[in-house]
């Protein structure tokens, strides 16, 4: 039986270093992507099983059409649970967004109905280990991946800042057998509250007092930042986000880059931006 993996491994160590700045997976994957989301919207659903961990109660599917066999996530949290908002439609927005960023680093998600209900699915991302794991393990990755790794974890904190995300933690960023770095879990985001919309979930002066800078960011991805607009947003995202929410993110983007201008004055912009 022939099996198509979207995050081949084998590719991936091959392909690595030809990644440009703003990308985890390689080119080939990104032209795959309308492939997949066909599959995750229209493959047959042939078994579940519960994941047996996360408060939103995920299933993973195995899913089959024609002789292409591979596993999804389906989530269809929403509303209050657990004192936060979740929200099944904001795990379709965020991989939308990353798309229109050229980020490159959240596995395609679409809606997807199952048992008479209306979910996200996600193409399982198939990870060497998650950041959760290498703490409690010590595990060291490699001196040659050292420098990537530093680089996505301040696109990843900006990310967040940029669509209002309060869940993001050492279980949903996950890495490749060759350190690139996959991020899942998105269901707390896009936050249109004024408490979102006036302070940042990270950066000097993020909401909670505890700052998690972005020291470093890649020029292209600052300027795609200053680029966006209500419209643009809207024409990606769709009927998945409200207006509100997509101001939110609008009302967000000045304070991420003044952020940025502050980390330029500090680290100087040779330093700052790439």
């Amino acid at each position: 039986m022939k099996r198509n993996v979207f995050f081949a491994l084998s590719v991936f160590l091959l392909l690595a270093a030809a990644l440009p700045a703003l990308a985890q997976f390689t080119p080939q994957e990104i032209a795959d992507r309308p492939k997949w989301e066909e599959f995750l919207k229209t493959a047959e659903i042939i078994k579940e099983e519960p994941i047996g961990d996360g408060v939103t109660k995920p299933l993973k599917l195995t899913m089959k059409k024609g002789d292409i066999v591979h596993t999804a996530c389906w989530k269809n949290p929403y509303g209050l649970q657990q004192g936060f908002l979740e929200g099944w439609q904001y795990e379709i927005a965020a991989y939308e967004m990353d798309k229109l960023l050229g980020l490159n680093m959240i596995p395609p998600t679409v809606e997807r109905e199952y048992q008479d209900k209306k979910g996200a699915l996600s193409f399982w991302a198939e990870s060497e280990i998650r950041l959760l794991e290498m703490s409690e393990k010590n595990v060291q990755p490699p001196a040659s991946a050292g420098d990537r790794l530093e680089k996505y974890k301040y696109i990843v904190r900006a990310f967040d800042a940029l669509i209002g995300n309060e869940d993001r933690n050492q279980q949903n960023i996950l890495y490749t057998k060759d350190w690139r770095t996959l991020i899942i879990d998105h269901s707390r985001s896009f936050r249109s509250s004024k408490e979102f919309t006036e302070r940042l979930m990270t950066g000097k002066n993020a909401k909670g007092g505890k700052p998690l800078l972005f020291r470093k960011l890649p020029r292209e991805f600052v300027e795609k930042i200053k680029g966006l607009t209500f419209e643009s947003i809207k024409q990606a995202v769709g009927s998945f986000l409200t207006d509100e929410e997509i101001k939110a993110i609008i009302a967000r983007r000045p304070l991420i880059l003044k952020e940025i201008d502050e980390m330029i004055r500090e680290f100087g912009e040779a330093y700052a931006l790439y």
